[in-house]
């Protein structure tokens, strides 16, 4: 005890700048963990936590034999497979090219170029997408009326959901993603290109020997911490774009969490379903981190 007051007192400009960090985590990481207990309840918000009656697993129970259920774990779980497969390489591939740029004032305004779509909303996102594919003035249906085609309700099929989900996370996500990699990149050391380039390594056998293989424990963690998130659609997004037409494919966890937690009142059994959400993402972390050490990479933990 005496040597952390010790050290407390040497480093305290050091605790003073990690305190509003630990607050924030302290107060709306783990405080409202407390919240869990719900899903073990029949919960009244005026009985409140402990006044509320206690009713074990019912509520896990009626979630898993719910018809629901299968329905939303596949659309769940397809559109988590569309953003490993289609969107978590594109960043990589962008970086690798940006990489490959010579000219530092190309490079930055190709950077910000693509850096901008992060910040835009996704209510913006949207309208832009409505804009684009809406059947009645819709510019893309408006060029097939041009050509003499039949327009297509790319907001109303069940066949273009997914595909324009996962173009919208394209769009608006590559280009943030791109950072971590390029700073990843920042850190290889030139001394190794250039003895590739005069062993004659070209750049496909430079990027292919030494770029990737000095990026790729980056690569494995930011792609478990992406499992680890496997079934976190996007509620905003999704809720969005889903209509009664397309809601067969579009309705996802995150939304039925929204339509039976608040629009209905059921506390304690979308409480559940969230609780399900986070034991399946643990379990995938954790899985993916063992796998990862298990082929001699860190890991992140």
């Amino acid at each position: 005890m005496n040597a952390f007051k010790r050290r407390l007192k040497r480093q305290k400009w050091f605790f003073i700048m990690l305190l509003p960090g630990l607050l924030y985590f302290l107060i709306y990481k783990y405080m409202p963990m407390w919240g869990i207990l719900i899903a073990f309840q029949d919960y009244q918000p005026f009985l409140g936590f402990f006044g509320s009656k206690w009713v074990g697993f019912k509520h896990f129970e009626t979630f898993f034999g719910n018809e629901m259920f299968w329905q939303l774990f596949k659309n769940t779980f397809i559109l988590a497979v569309y953003n490993i497969v289609f969107f978590f390489p594109l960043p990589i591939v962008i970086s690798l090219m940006l990489n490959e740029v010579r000219r530092d004032i190309f490079k930055r305004w190709i950077q910000t170029l693509i850096y901008v779509p992060h910040f835009v909303s996704w209510v913006v996102v949207v309208g832009i997408s409505f804009l684009f594919f809406s059947t009645e003035g819709g510019i893309v249906n408006t060029m097939l009326n041009s050509m003499g085609a039949e327009p297509v309700k790319f907001l109303l099929s069940k066949d273009w959901f997914r595909t324009i989900i996962t173009s919208q996370v394209i769009w608006k996500e590559t280009g943030w993603g791109t950072i971590i990699f390029l700073a990843a990149l920042a850190g290889v050391d030139p001394g190794l290109y250039e003895a590739a380039r005069i062993d004659g390594a070209n750049r496909w056998r430079q990027m292919w020997h030494i770029t990737l293989p000095a990026i790729r424990s980056t690569i494995i963690i930011l792609l478990i911490l992406r499992i680890g998130t496997f079934l976190d659609s996007g509620f905003e997004q999704i809720f969005l774009m889903v209509n009664p037409l397309n809601r067969e494919v579009g309705e996802v966890f995150d939304t039925y969490v929204y339509t039976t937690g608040i629009s209905q009142g059921k506390f304690s059994y979308s409480t559940a379903v969230g609780v399900f959400k986070s034991i399946i993402g643990l379990l995938l972390v954790t899985g993916a981190n063992r796998l990862a050490k298990k082929f001699g990479e860190e890991g992140i933990y």
